[in-house]
């Protein structure tokens, strides 16, 4: 399916927290954190890929430590983040799956609406 500007359209990209049960609408199930989330073992989280490529890296995650007042400038860094070479490699992979179906993005962060997950989530509908 494909929008009035002839780019294939997105069926859905979701954004959810990866200790929450799979959902059967979920699609394909792509962990995004750089770090195995604590205490869930592979098994459980029944993942199709773990693109850590497309997480903030090791720097910026330790700068933000997920205070809110420091979003706005985690937001700015981490969209500069994923536009040097690998990572945007990554987000054009997302873009492809998300080409093919719904595509959940999973994250370990307990505050979605302050993580990285939604920018990426914004990155590969094309939103900057």
């Amino acid at each position: 399916m494909a929008d009035k500007s002839g780019r294939r359209a997105h069926p859905g990209i979701r954004v959810r927290r990866v200790y929450e049960a799979p959902e059967p609408d979920d699609g394909t199930r792509v962990l995004v954190d750089r770090i195995w989330p604590r205490g869930l073992a592979k098994a459980d989280a029944r993942l199709d890929e773990w693109a850590k490529a497309a997480a903030p890296s090791t720097e910026l995650r330790r700068w933000y430590g997920h205070e809110p007042e420091r979003f706005a400038e985690f937001a700015r860094r981490y969209r500069a983040e994923l536009a040097e070479p690998e990572r945007r490699e990554a987000v054009d992979h997302l873009r492809a799956l998300a080409g093919q179906g719904t595509l959940t993005l999973l994250t370990a962060v307990k505050d979605v609406s302050h993580g990285h997950a939604g920018l990426l989530a914004d990155a590969v509908r094309g939103h900057r």
